[in-house]
C-alpha cells in the first residue's frame, strides 16, 4: 500500500475542500470494505483519505416527516436490526440482513454501499472501469461470467456490485448530497449512471461530493406508529395496517455463506404503480418498465408472475459465458413477486 495523508474532519462543511476537484486524488474513508481492498490492490493510490467516521451529523436513523432519514454512516447491521427499519421497510431490513457477511455487516456503511465500485476482476486489476485495451473490450473477448445481460450495448459491461440498492429504488428513496456548493437531493434510481468513457464514472458525483443521508418515503406503518423525530418505535409488526403496497427481495447467489449475487430482484407491487428492480445484471440497477407494465392493474398470480418475469429479461442480450444470468435473473423476479403478494414484506 502506497502512503497517504490522513485526514479526519468533525464536519460536513470541512470535507469538500479535503477532497479536492479530481477523481482519484483522494478518497472518503467511511467503513471502508471496499476502499482498502482497492489500495492495497493498487487499483486506487489516493494521496489523502478523509476520514468522515467522526461526524456526527452522518449518523442515525429517524423519522422524519416525510419518511424514514437513514445517516450514511449508518451500518448495514444497524440498519437490518433497527425497529424502525423493521416494522416499515421489511424488505430492507431483510436485504441488509443477508449482505455480505457479520464481519463486514458490521463495519460497512449503507452509503459506502450505495457508493462502492464494481465488482468487474478487469477493473480490479487494473484495466479500468470499461476494461478496453488496444481499441478492445477484455470483458466481449473474454471471462464474463459474472458480467452484464442487460443495458451492456455500450462499453460498460461490469454489474452494479450493490444489493442494497434494489429494494432502495423499489422503496423510492433519494439521496441527500452535499460537496461545496448548494445541497441537493437524487432519486436513487437516478444516482446510478452507466459511463460511456475511460474517466467516468457510475454515480452521479462529482469528486468533492458526498452522499450525507438516504430517505425513504413513508409507509402506512411507519406514520400509524411513529411520529417525526422518533429514533425508535415500539416493534409492532403483527399489527401492521395493510397499506397499498407490498414488497419484497430475492436474491440468487451460487452459494448461501458470503457471496456476491448473481441475480437480485426487488418489487413493489402496487395496483396503479407497481416496480420491479433487478440486480447484479446491468451497470445500474436495472428498473424493468416492461415488467410492471405486465403487473399493473392486475391481481398477482403463478402465472402473471411468470409473465411478468420473462418481460424483464425480454432485451437480455447475454455476452459469450453469461447467458444463463438470463434464467437467474428470471427466476429472481417471479418469486421475488410471489413473495410480495404473499404479504411476506
Amino acid at each position: 500500500m502506497r502512503p497517504f495523508e490522513y485526514v479526519s474532519p468533525t464536519g460536513i462543511e470541512q470535507v469538500p475542500a479535503l477532497l479536492g476537484p479530481k477523481w482519484g486524488a483522494n478518497e472518503i474513508l467511511a467503513g471502508g470494505t471496499d476502499l482498502l481492498s482497492l489500495m492495497k490492490d493498487d487499483v486506487v493510490t489516493p494521496k489523502r483519505l478523509v476520514n468522515v467516521k467522526q461526524i456526527e451529523a452522518l449518523r442515525g436513523i429517524s423519522v422524519m416527516k416525510n419518511g424514514l432519514r437513514i445517516g450514511a454512516l449508518a451500518l448495514l447491521q444497524d440498519v437490518a436490526d433497527n425497529d424502525l427499519v423493521r416494522g416499515a421497510y421489511p424488505a430492507l431490513a431483510e436485504a441488509c440482513a443477508d449482505a455480505a457477511s457479520p464481519q463486514i455487516r458490521n463495519m460497512a456503511t449503507i452509503g459506502g454501499n450505495l457508493c462502492q465500485r464494481p465488482r468487474c476482476w478487469y477493473f480490479r486489476n487494473g484495466y479500468g472501469l470499461l476494461a478496453i485495451k488496444d481499441g478492445k473490450s477484455l470483458v466481449e473477448e473474454g471471462d464474463n461470467r459474472y458480467h452484464a445481460i442487460l443495458g451492456n450495448q455500450g462499453p460498460a459491461k461490469f454489474v452494479s456490485p450493490s444489493s442494497i440498492a434494489p429494494i432502495l429504488i423499489a422503496y423510492g428513496a433519494w439521496v441527500s448530497i452535499q460537496g461545496g456548493g448548494k445541497p441537493r437531493s437524487v432519486l436513487l434510481e437516478k444516482f446510478f449512471v452507466t459511463p460511456k468513457e475511460e474517466g467516468e464514472r457510475e454515480h452521479d458525483l462529482v469528486a468533492h461530493e458526498m452522499i450525507t443521508e438516504i430517505m425513504l418515503p413513508a409507509t402506512s406503518w411507519l406514520e400509524t406508529y411513529c411520529p417525526p423525530g422518533a429514533k425508535f418505535c415500539p416493534l409492532q409488526i403483527g399489527m401492521l395496517p395493510r397499506g397499498p403496497s407490498a414488497f419484497a427481495n430475492y436474491e440468487v447467489r451460487q452459494k448461501y455463506s458470503f457471496d456476491w449475487p448473481l441475480a437480485t430482484a426487488a418489487v413493489k407491487l402496487d395496483f396503479e404503480s407497481p416496480s420491479v428492480v433487478i440486480g447484479h445484471v446491468a451497470p445500474v440497477p436495472w428498473v424493468s418498465e416492461e415488467a410492471a407494465q405486465v403487473l399493473k392493474g392486475k391481481t398477482i398470480s403463478e402465472e402473471l408472475a411468470s409473465a411478468a418475469a420473462d418481460a424483464a429479461v425480454a432485451k437480455a442480450t447475454p455476452l459469450s459465458r453469461n447467458a444463463y444470468k438470463v434464467q437467474l435473473a428470471r427466476v429472481a423476479v417471479k418469486r421475488a413477486i410471489l413473495a410480495a403478494a404473499k404479504g411476506r414484506a
